[in-house]
């Protein structure tokens, strides 16, 4: 049973989800999000969560939301003195990297990435010694050590705008393997590509996608460009997970599935209640590692603040903001 003050101060809360989670699980998330609430008014805080949160992180306690590269530009605008990131680590080193005076705190110091843990600082440099003056441009999906060795960083959403701003015929991009052949199909600059995978998107094939076709007839099938190439070139459209967004806003597809982790469809779905979302989606293990329970300790006992070693941090920032200049 929820106590009747918190069961009145969160029901427009949960009118907003009450589209994927049933009234019974309701109890089990009321209490921590009405405590996160009156902690961030305290602390004078302020939660960034990715669109692979769960939908009572993302539409419930979370100030800001969208992929990797909004994150990025709004953390910029931060008035609060606390950041919590609902996300995966590189992201949380990321806001700090933009906001190095604040408090940026990650809920779960476990929650990495299949493709920052794919690549380290000396294999950049092993790269830069491999291919000499060939620009690096790395994704956003990685530690700051990485980006410190980098000259540019890029996300799903801008990549192939950051390799042409760059002017020049090669470019090396890591980690993603698939996002460097994908980015690759759509420009006349030579991409010397990493051997990274995300451990979602890889295990999409272009089999799931033709059984999809068969089993739901009509549905459009948007992918991730960390998607594997050929999965890519038989969906309807790929793009980051923002841009598939606003393809489903755009176009309101009647049937639709996204080739993406689980909580995207869900969060997606409830802003377009008339269309049908199809949703063989693959669980992120990092982004699951995020949870109200620990969003809301992280606040009560201001733990897990982000630190980087300035002497990192200072070419790390270099590269996002070059970025964000693009």
């Amino acid at each position: 049973m929820i106590a009747a003050d918190i069961q009145a101060r969160t029901a427009p809360l949960y009118e907003r989800v009450r589209r994927v989670i049933p009234p019974v699980e309701w109890p089990a998330f009321a209490e921590d999000i009405d405590a996160i609430l009156t902690l961030k008014r305290e602390r004078r805080a302020v939660i960034l969560a990715h669109n692979y949160q769960t939908p009572e992180i993302f539409h419930c306690v979370a100030d800001i939301v969208g992929d990797s590269l909004a994150l990025a530009r709004q953390a910029m605008a931060v008035e609060a003195e606390v950041i919590v990131l609902a996300g995966v680590h590189f992201m949380a080193e990321t806001a700090k990297l933009l906001n190095p005076e604040k408090t940026v705190l990650i809920p779960d110091t476990a929650a990495g990435c299949s493709l920052a843990a794919s690549i380290t600082a000396a294999d950049v440099r092993a790269l830069r010694r491999r291919h000499p003056g060939v620009p690096v441009m790395t994704y956003v999906n990685t530690s700051a050590a990485v980006k410190a060795e980098s000259d540019i960083c890029c996300t799903s959403g801008n990549a192939r705008k950051v390799v042409e701003s760059l002017g020049v015929p090669r470019v090396i991009m890591l980690p993603d393997e698939y996002l460097a052949r994908n980015v690759a199909a759509e420009t006349q600059v030579e991409i010397i590509p990493w051997t990274g995978r995300c451990e979602v998107h890889e295990r999409f094939s272009p089999g799931d996608l033709r059984q999809l076709r068969a089993d739901h007839p009509g549905v459009v099938v948007l992918a991730h460009p960390e998607c594997p190439p050929e999965v890519v070139a038989e969906a309807d459209y790929a793009g980051s997970t923002a841009d598939m967004s606003a393809y489903v806003a755009r176009h309101a597809p009647p049937r639709v599935a996204l080739l993406t982790e689980c909580s995207m469809s869900d969060n997606v779905a409830m802003q377009h209640p008339a269309l049908e979302f199809i949703r063989p989606c693959n669980l992120c293990p990092h982004m699951k590692r995020i949870t109200l329970g620990n969003i809301r300790t992280a606040l009560e006992r201001m733990r897990h603040a982000v630190e980087i070693d300035p002497a990192i941090a200072a070419p790390a920032r270099r590269a996002v903001e070059r970025m964000l200049a693009v």
